[in-house]
């Protein structure tokens, strides 16, 4: 079986609307500072996400109402991650039986929380199989639908084609995302890859807004950097 073609066959029938291999080489340094020796020993990755829906995105200026912060919790987070935690099993175990070695990379979890991140960057693997580029606010902005895209990884040695070539920036002088922010978490510098995220995002200024809401009585609930973007609205 051509594994190329085999990996696409499983990708339509998981209903994903991302799915393509990485070349992980270009960020090996940064790839094992994040994840260590466990991310360092693959070369490649699959990169695959998901659409939000637009009509529950497209409520996020009034997710302070209850039905609007639980239907954006529930199908623009919980069952898309779910989905994409079922895909990343399901691709692995394929590239496995085909011989190779695959691991999956759980979406949404953070394994250091000091950091606050997770063993490796979905937006940056999305970013390297060429899907889009990292925006302001540190998503992955794809020309297609914006930040409107949930991303996981699964990590191999499949010798697959991969797509080197990266998207090039397009936000400019766009500070739509940065201006959203209702704390203030994102600086406006564009994406640099040899700077720190905290250059660009301040990650514990969200983390102590989704709990200041849980202490109010409310659903943790945001994304207002995703719902900003030009690049995703109608």
């Amino acid at each position: 079986m051509d594994i190329n073609q085999g990996l696409q066959e499983v990708a339509d029938l998981l209903g994903l609307d991302y799915c393509a291999a990485a070349d992980l080489t270009p960020a090996a340094d940064f790839l094992s500072d994040q994840g260590g020796a466990q991310v360092a020993a693959f070369p490649g990755a699959i990169s695959i996400g998901i659409m939000m829906p637009h009509a529950i995105v497209d409520q996020l200026p009034d997710r302070l109402n209850l039905a609007v912060a639980m239907s954006y919790e529930s199908h623009a987070y919980n069952i898309i991650n779910q989905r994409l935690n079922q895909a990343t099993s399901h691709i692995a175990g394929f590239l496995q039986r085909q011989g190779y070695s695959a691991m999956p990379i759980a979406a949404a979890e953070h394994h250091d929380d000091e950091r606050i991140c997770s063993l490796i960057s979905h937006k940056l693997a999305a970013n390297l199989a060429g899907f889009g580029w990292i925006g302001k606010s540190c998503l992955l902005i794809t020309p297609e639908v914006g930040p409107r895209v949930r991303w996981s990884t699964v990590l191999t040695d499949a010798a697959l084609v991969t797509h080197s070539q990266r998207k090039e920036e397009r936000c400019r002088d766009c500070r739509e995302c940065v201006d959203a922010c209702p704390v203030g978490a994102f600086t406006g510098r564009a994406f640099k890859q040899d700077e720190p995220r905290e250059a660009r995002y301040d990650a514990r200024k969200c983390q102590e807004y989704f709990r200041q809401l849980v202490r109010e009585g409310k659903r943790p609930v945001c994304g207002m950097c995703v719902y900003a973007c030009p690049f995703g609205r109608s």
